[in-house]
């Protein structure tokens, strides 16, 4: 699937969760069935569990960490430089372009 398409369904499945709180509700006890009957790819072997931010609780998401990161690399993530990993770890995408690492960046994970 295309990332813009993906955005697309991505942002629809979030406008339906915020006009029906039914489904919203299904969403969050099942993720990836409710994803794929949503007609969004969701990989074999893969679990989603949904979650909701709301004015006062914010969920901090921490990537994958990967593979074989020298000492040096490491460092520079510990300082900030967030280029290394094209990931704040926010659990929400900035539009960094693509890490593919984070599974809940619907902008850089895509099929």
């Amino acid at each position: 699937m295309a990332e813009d398409e993906q955005d697309k369904k991505m942002s629809q499945l979030i406008a339906k969760c915020w006009s029906d709180e039914s489904f919203k509700q299904k969403l969050m006890a099942n993720a990836a069935a409710i994803l794929k009957a949503e007609g969004i790819a969701v990989p074999e072997g893969v679990s989603i569990k949904a979650a909701e931010d709301t004015g006062t609780v914010f969920h901090f998401v921490i990537p994958p960490k990967p593979a074989e990161l020298s000492d040096e690399e490491l460092d520079k993530v510990a300082g900030g430089e967030v280029d290394l990993l094209h990931c704040r770890g926010s659990g929400g995408c900035g539009g960094c372009g693509g890490c593919y690492g984070c599974r809940s960046c619907r902008r850089c994970y895509v099929e």
